[in-house]
């Protein structure tokens, strides 16, 4: 069973364009993103797939792999499938992974493997971890996940979820982290569900597959890394590297 991670990366970034090429202390966010995704002890394989050439360039320079994918793909995901179905007729599990987090825990990555294979019913799963700051819990940006006993995902949103109605008890928040492992024919399938009004209204495209009655299975890790869409998020990774100097000190915990 040959196990692919793929981070999707695109030029053309709407609020940080050329993003991946970014310096964060001497290298680029693309080739640290890669150096911790190419610490998992599970992947078989790992490639970059992006639509420019300067990024493709880039990544060869530091020794890593990448493909040329269509400049057409709406998202991540879909450039995750084109390269898989181009390159890797042997990958039954795709890791999607973002091309921004420079400092997810590659054991995020094994945990999220691990689980799928343990779990015949499980189409796809994701992590979350629990949300200290009770001020991330109303920030929009921060997209909170509610589950169930079993570990399958009830809902996604931007809105703070679960609600305590008589503000006397703050139940947990959990955030999620946008890295997804898949069984490789639910990838294919995943491309052709519809976009549905969920989705639509919260902007997350993950609800399409709770919106067709499909299970997202998800992990409960203790840190999800710090993902950077601003120039002033970029700073805030070099800050930390700084401190903790690439800190090791992250720790997943066991699957739901």
């Amino acid at each position: 069973m040959q196990r692919v991670g793929v981070i999707p990366a695109r030029w053309k970034s709407r609020r940080f364009p050329g993003k991946p090429l970014a310096d964060i202390l001497g290298k680029s966010l693309v080739q640290r993103t890669y150096e911790q995704a190419a610490q998992s002890q599970l992947l078989d394989a790992l490639v970059v797939a992006t639509d420019d050439h300067r990024i493709l360039d880039h990544v060869h320079s530091f020794g890593g792999k990448a493909f040329m994918t269509s400049e057409s793909c709406p998202t991540g995901t879909d450039r995750t499938a084109e390269v898989i179905g181009s390159h890797f007729p042997e990958a039954e599990i795709v890791v999607n992974l973002q091309g921004d987090e420079p400092l997810l825990d590659p054991r995020v990555i094994d945990t999220l493997i691990e689980k799928l294979e343990a779990t015949p019913d499980a189409l796809l799963t994701t992590p979350v971890t629990r949300i200290l700051d009770r001020e991330e819990v109303a920030n929009p940006s921060i997209v909170k996940c509610v589950f169930d006993s079993f570990g399958r995902a009830l809902y996604f949103s931007r809105a703070p979820i679960p609600y305590s109605h008589f503000q006397k008890e703050m139940p947990d928040a959990y955030r999620h982290i946008g890295v997804y492992c898949f069984r490789r024919e639910f990838l294919f399938t995943y491309q052709t569900l519809l976009e549905g009004p969920l989705q639509r209204a919260e902007d997350l495209e993950q609800l399409k597959i709770l919106e067709m009655g499909k299970p997202i299975h998800v992990c409960l890790v203790e840190e999800g890394g710090v993902g950077v869409d601003t120039p002033e998020e970029l700073k805030k990774v070099e800050e930390i590297l700084c401190k903790e100097n690439i800190s090791s000190s992250q720790v997943v915990s066991s699957p739901l």
